[in-house]
């Protein structure tokens, strides 16, 4: 492996430790404010962190150059902002504890919002058959290993799965339909036209998430105050730097690499949910997320 590759593999592996430790600090700020109030000033942050990202990029653009043009960065970027609204907000619906707790739901682990929100990745080739994709064996094997694996971890014996478990499991298509838009707006941007996109979306989430919190929540100084640390990581961290440097690695990765390196994003959340929130998962639920995850990555090595 060369140094170029290898330094790419560093920055993923980083990047799914970022992302998957996201999980604990979302779960640890339903503490302190609601999901939606969360969301919004995560977002608004994630944005603002791009922000120089992209000034200093367009000043390295070749004279001349136009990029793309500016009504479909607006137009991709809201449809993006909508999808990604819907899926942000129900997985942090998902993980919100005590708000779901005072209506007498069970919400989700951390540990097993990331691996149910990975199955997006299963979720995606699927959806593409409705766009006349094909879909190889490793599709379909992976996706009856992630739907067993679902199963064991979130199906109790009665048959019953939480509500929590549910609505990111929900968010998994929203999440899915994300990817799919992309691979219909991306082609033809180079990085900064992908770095404009993002941000765009990034500030619609924020700005739809703050309006559903004016509108469903109370803001206290208190809660801002004590949701901070979590808040920051959520914003600055999993959404300004990760998405960073998976920009500047994936341009030196392997595509195989960088599915399997990404894919360990659930397995972060999980040891993060263990070492920091005392999660533990059963023997059943391990089996489960050892399924799930080579579903994951079959749908994906395999597509």
């Amino acid at each position: 492996m060369n140094t170029r590759a290898l330094r790419a593999d560093i920055l993923l592996f980083i990047t799914a430790a970022i992302w998957g430790l996201a999980f604990v600090a979302q779960r640890v700020g339903m503490d302190h404010v609601g999901p939606l109030t969360f969301n919004g000033i995560r977002f608004a942050l994630g944005a603002l962190a791009l922000a120089p990202l992209v000034l200093r990029m367009e000043k390295g653009r070749a004279p001349g150059y136009q990029g793309v043009d500016g009504r479909r960065l607006f137009i991709g970027g809201g449809l993006l902002g909508i999808a990604l609204f819907c899926g942000a907000t129900l997985q942090q619906i998902g993980l919100a504890g005590p708000q779901l707790a005072a209506m007498g739901f069970e919400a989700s682990t951390a540990g097993k919002a990331g691996f149910i929100t990975g199955l997006y990745v299963v979720f995606v080739p699927i959806f593409g058959l409705m766009l006349a994709q094909r879909a190889g064996w490793g599709t379909w094997l992976g996706a009856g290993l992630a739907v067993i694996g679902m199963y064991l971890l979130s199906v109790t014996s009665s048959l019953t799965i939480s509500f929590g478990d549910m609505l990111i499991l929900i968010g998994a298509l929203f999440w899915a339909g994300h990817v799919l838009l992309i691979g219909k707006l991306s082609p033809g941007m180079d990085a900064v036209d992908a770095i404009k996109l993002s941000t765009l979306q990034f500030s619609v989430c924020a700005i739809l998430s703050l309006l559903g919190a004016g509108a469903t929540e109370s803001m206290t100084l208190v809660g801002l105050q004590g949701a901070a640390l979590p808040i920051l990581y959520g914003g600055l961290m999993s959404v300004g730097i990760a998405y960073t440097l998976q920009v500047i690695a994936q341009r030196d990765a392997q595509p195989a690499h960088a599915a399997i390196i990404l894919s360990l994003e659930a397995v972060f959340a999980a040891i993060g949910g263990w070492m920091m929130l005392e999660e533990i998962l059963t023997v059943r639920a391990m089996i489960g997320c050892g399924l799930m995850l080579t579903g994951m990555l079959l749908s994906q090595l395999k597509p």
